[in-house]
């Protein structure tokens, strides 16, 4: 039988010196990941079932089963012939997500799953089902090399960037189980699992287009539907402006000012927090989608009210949204979120400055699902472990 064609993982991933200079870093060399359907443009996937001897159009079927019908069991291709079942889905959907772990909160409707990759890399994804919505949090890198204290993936350092099919899968695996035990259409996703997707930023922008592509070459998801956080590599902003994607892109902020903001993104020492905001509003004129700040409110550390008072004066008039995220506790951490009423005098300050303002929901935290929690540490027992109620704050973000 011939062999998986293999898909050559990237070697060098950003990472940032002591200094907030990303600088390429050899990765340990992984096992090469088997080519997957959702690595290749349609008619490369119909030269690939060519290569087996197969007419092209078997690959749009197979294509159909994965993005249409969430399926991948050959058994359930019934439209294709018996004979070329178990051929056409070992070669196009190859096995690249193994569930280790899986963890579930908020009665179900909250699930983290740890997947084990196939060189034995682990990264994490959540699915969050509300009324009037289902979002996916997806990982863009095995780990994070951006290095920021305050968020457990960051600490833990950066293995390697995924491949553009690895992280449409997650999507896909998680669209699945939405529809299979939640009756529920996915809707929404978010790159704010584990890495910086901008650091992985062709193999990013590569699923970004899956994802909005209609089956069968795509999932079918709306544009306006995507977001893509980034602790802001301005020049990767500047060059997804030019793409043609009209996603929504969230700034992972955290302090109005630069002397906070190098010791809170030491990727800040590179590029300023003007810079960072110009790159992001240029963004958001050319995308004509608003622009997504995220600020995470850390106790006695960016909270002051002056600093409310700053960030106000630098959106205000902006086509931009404040997420404010109450911080959640990670294994170690020095910093704890800020108190109810400094969080309200934040979020009064920034609305009197005409600045949109909302508090994310901290659904997740009780399975450290939650924002910055992932770190892929959650053991590698199989099984589906159901934990209490997650206390969430009473008004959420658009996540």
């Amino acid at each position: 039988m011939n062999s998986l064609p293999v898909v050559a993982l990237p070697t060098e991933p950003v990472e940032v010196t002591g200094s907030g200079s990303p600088v390429a870093r050899s990765s340990p060399a992984p096992r090469q990941v088997p080519r997957h359907l959702a690595d290749l443009a349609m008619p490369e996937r119909r030269a690939a079932a060519a290569a087996l001897g197969e007419p092209g159009f078997r690959a749009g079927q197979v294509s159909h089963h994965y993005f249409g019908r969430l399926v991948r069991d050959p058994a359930e291709m019934t439209d294709l012939p018996a004979s070329a079942r178990d051929r056409l889905v070992e070669h196009l959907l190859p096995s690249l997500l193994t569930p280790a772990r899986e963890l579930a909160c908020d009665g179900g409707t909250t699930r983290k799953t740890l997947w084990r990759l196939v060189d034995g890399a682990m990264v994490e994804s959540v699915l969050m089902a509300y009324p009037d919505r289902v979002t996916a949090c997806v990982s863009s890198q095995a780990g994070c090399g951006m290095a920021c204290p305050f968020c457990a993936t960051g600490q833990a350092g950066l293995t390697r960037n995924l491949t553009t099919a690895e992280i449409v899968d997650q999507v896909v695996s998680l669209a699945g189980s939405a529809a299979r035990e939640l009756s529920q259409r996915l809707s929404h996703v978010v790159f704010m699992g584990m890495g910086e997707p901008l650091a992985n930023y062709s193999r990013l922008v590569a699923a970004l287009r899956r994802l909005a592509a209609p089956p069968p070459e795509g999932l079918g998801l709306s544009h306006r539907h995507l977001t893509v956080s980034t602790v802001g590599l301005v020049p990767a902003m500047r060059r997804l402006a030019a793409e043609d994607l009209p996603v929504t892109l969230a700034i992972s902020l955290h302090a109005p000012d630069d002397e906070l903001r190098d010791e809170l993104v030491p990727v800040n020492r590179r590029w300023r927090v003007a810079e960072v905001l110009d790159a992001g509003f240029d963004y958001a004129a050319r995308s004509g989608r608003r622009l997504s700040i995220e600020y995470a409110m850390i106790r006695d550390v960016n909270d002051q009210p002056w600093r409310a008072t700053r960030l106000g004066e630098l959106l205000a008039g902006r086509l931009a949204h404040v997420n404010l995220i109450p911080l959640n506790p990670t294994p170690g951490s020095r910093w704890d979120a800020s108190s109810k009423p400094v969080e309200r005098e934040f979020v009064r300050r920034l609305r009197s400055a005409g600045v949109a303002t909302t508090v994310r929901d901290t659904r997740g935290r009780e399975i450290d699902g939650a924002c910055g929690q992932l770190a892929a540490t959650s053991g590698d027992q199989a099984g589906v472990e159901t934990r209490g109620d997650s206390a969430g704050v009473a008004t959420h973000g658009e996540v």
